[in-house]
């Protein structure tokens, strides 16, 4: 065997011991990876959605809360007048 015989099997033989990829299996976890930033992003635009719907609800109780404080504002205003009388 000569030299580059010699180099061809002694590399043929690590690649073998340490389990060479194929192209397949490139494939494979290319199109794992690329699923997994498929899921990735798909969970990164619900979050977005979430964080849109939780500011949203924030202002509403806001808001309903502002009104609890104004009607009890006025039902204690009414209710003061009625002692008056």
């Amino acid at each position: 065997m000569n030299r580059w015989g010699t180099m061809a099997a002694a590399c043929a033989l690590a690649l073998a011991a340490t389990g060479c990829a194929s192209t397949g299996d490139v494939d494979s976890v290319r199109g794992d990876a690329q699923e997994t930033r498929r899921i990735a992003e798909d969970a990164n635009a619900k979050a977005t959605l979430a964080a849109a719907d939780a500011a949203a609800a924030r202002a509403a109780a806001e808001a309903a809360a502002q009104d609890a404080k104004e009607a009890n504002e006025k039902s204690d205003r009414i209710f003061q007048r009625s002692l008056h009388k």
